[in-house]
């Protein structure tokens, strides 16, 4: 039987520490622990023609992760990433690089019309040639494709309108407590809770689902008929690099294997503790974790 199509679409780069570099980029974290949850895992990116874009390549070499990522005339991208002391990154992500730059070939319209699930993001659609690739990819997918939008604000680049467009395209949200501040503040609704700001997005573009993530004050699932709270595991946090971009993914997984909303957040919870306790967004899951997916 044939894996189903699971892409991440957007950013692929290098998350450069002060003392090493691991491979990076939200939707590309996303696919790899899809990949290790047993679908076919796509990171659709653009990469430069220079030692990084080469070193991207190599870093994939062995791992189950597919990588679409067309070369361009830009440099593969960077991100200057400083930790605190619990752990949590600060982000210097460099522009005019190539995952800026997506073209949206027939090579990824062909994936778009096999794909089963897409999770995008905002930052990819900071510059207007990614974010019409991104609307393309949408536009060409299957009527019952499941579209998730990881809305990952990043320093600057967003704007209520890009929200506003990616919102009323997607099925799914996810966003964290920080997230759904900025949503507040750009919405007019700083006198609503976080909770009533996610059930507000819920309702107002028709979402099937809205799942948010508070650091260590743990989690929620939202639907319209139902929603879910758990509490963040205590672990030994190395950092929490690609902590998020696993919840999503062994959540989705989940899903897609029968499970219902409140046991995908269960794994989803115990995949992203243990991501923490490893360096970088793309760390290889314990058997006993992508066992559990399926059971």
């Amino acid at each position: 039987m044939e894996k189903e199509i699971i892409v991440g679409l957007g950013e692929i780069l290098w998350d450069v520490f002060p003392d090493r570099k691991v491979l990076g980029g939200a939707p590309a974290n996303f696919a790899h622990h899809v990949s290790q949850l047993g679908y076919e895992g796509y990171a659709v990116s653009a990469i430069g023609s220079d030692d990084l874009g080469g070193e991207i390549h190599r870093a994939l070499v062995g791992r189950e992760l597919n990588l679409l990522a067309e070369e361009v005339p830009f440099p593969t991208g960077t991100v200057q990433v400083s930790l605190d002391a619990q752990g949590v990154p600060q982000y210097d992500i460099r522009e005019g690089v190539a995952w800026d730059n997506i073209p949206f070939t027939e090579r990824l319209l062909q994936l778009a019309k096999k794909t089963k699930v897409v999770c995008f993001g905002s930052l990819a659609q900071r510059n207007g040639v990614s974010r019409s690739t991104i609307r393309a990819f949408l536009g060409a997918l299957p009527a019952d494709a499941l579209k998730v939008f990881d809305i990952n604000l990043r320093q600057h680049y967003y704007t209520r309108q890009v929200l506003d467009a990616s919102l009323r395209c997607s099925d799914m949200l996810k966003i964290n407590d920080e997230e759904v501040a900025a949503i507040a503040r750009l919405w007019g609704w700083e006198n609503k809770t976080e909770q009533d700001v996610c059930r507000s997005l819920l309702r107002d573009y028709d979402l099937r689902m809205v799942v948010m993530t508070c650091g260590t004050q743990g989690s929620y699932v939202f639907t319209s008929a139902d929603s879910s709270f758990l509490p963040t595991p205590q672990v030994e946090v190395v950092d929490t690099v690609g902590a998020g971009d696993s919840f999503t993914a062994a959540f989705i997984a989940s899903l897609l294997y029968g499970k219902n909303m409140h046991e995908a957040h269960r794994l989803a919870v115990d995949v992203s503790a243990y991501v923490c306790t490893c360096q970088g967004g793309m760390p290889t899951l314990p058997e006993e974790l992508k066992r559990r997916v399926k059971a």
